[in-house]
């Protein structure tokens, strides 16, 4: 949805898990020495302040990663996120938060590329901003990412990674996503594609993880993190997902390890918990 702007949620407990994940898919890929591409059909901004504007009015960035700053027991994976957070806040004061294209332009190499997607007619313009010194190695569109992909795919160096996290403010985003992937799927069958979701009371978000899992039989790896008990008004975030289709194989065992450590710091009440499934190729 147009009026829809990421700087309101912007480093909220559903950011930590969807960027944390990213870092580590990025880190991956970097270990061959071919390049690869990342892709994101809903780039936003790139980058948002937490100490002005939208993000100062929910506060949420309290929930996510206002509860890692500072902090020297991290898990690596963690850890290895957060350093990536720190690098746009040099003075040591959290100030700003990336998104996952200013994540991904951090880890990118020389012979990495960049594909961004983004609709929101303003938020588009604060994403080209973000970007005018990057030249030819990030391109973005001003338009439908789940549209836009279909030309993008294979890419040329036959290795990337592709983020699908729309608002899901409207409901059809969950069959646009499914069918968005579904068909990426059969243009570049070996592709990492890493799918952000919402956990809240809504049916098309309750089984969407179901939904996901019938796009590829093995080879994907499913993570939630659930913070708290669904809001007694029925509206609300109460956790989120990451659905890795083709993930690294060290994936679960990583999310594994460093879920249980995350529900620790970031749970809101009893009902905190995680899951990590995974089928292998």
């Amino acid at each position: 949805m147009l009026s829809y702007r990421h700087a309101f949620h912007a480093g909220n407990h559903a950011d930590v898990l969807k960027h944390a994940v990213v870092v580590q898919l990025l880190r991956y890929l970097a270990q061959k020495d071919k390049g690869y591409w990342y892709i994101d059909t809903h780039a936003g901004a790139g980058v948002y302040s937490l100490k002005e504007g939208y993000a100062t009015k929910t506060g949420e960035f309290e929930t996510g990663i206002g509860k890692l700053w500072g902090r020297t027991d991290l898990p690596p994976m963690l850890a290895d996120y957060v350093d990536e957070v720190a690098a746009l806040n040099a003075d040591g004061n959290l100030r700003f938060y990336p998104g996952s294209p200013y994540l991904a332009w951090r880890l990118m190499r020389e012979q990495d590329r960049m594909r961004l997607f983004e609709l929101h007619s303003t938020e588009i313009d604060v994403l080209q901003h973000n970007f005018r010194d990057a030249g030819r190695r990030a391109m973005l569109y001003a338009g439908d990412g789940f549209e836009g992909v279909n030309a993008l795919l294979p890419p040329p160096p036959r290795r990337a990674l592709m983020l699908v996290d729309p608002s899901f403010e409207d409901k059809r985003d969950y069959s646009r996503t499914l069918r968005c992937v579904e068909e990426s799927l059969k243009r570049f069958a070996t592709g990492t594609y890493a799918i952000w979701y919402p956990q809240v009371t809504r049916p098309e978000s309750q089984r969407f993880p179901d939904q996901l899992k019938k796009l590829q039989e093995r080879n994907w790896v499913h993570v939630t993190l659930t913070v708290s008990n669904p809001p007694s008004d029925g509206f609300g975030l109460f956790g989120s997902g990451m659905f890795i289709l083709n993930p690294p194989y060290t994936l679960a065992k990583t999310l594994k390890e460093t879920m249980p450590w995350l529900v620790q710091a970031l749970g809101q009440d009893k009902a905190a918990q995680f899951k990590v499934e995974h089928r292998g190729d």
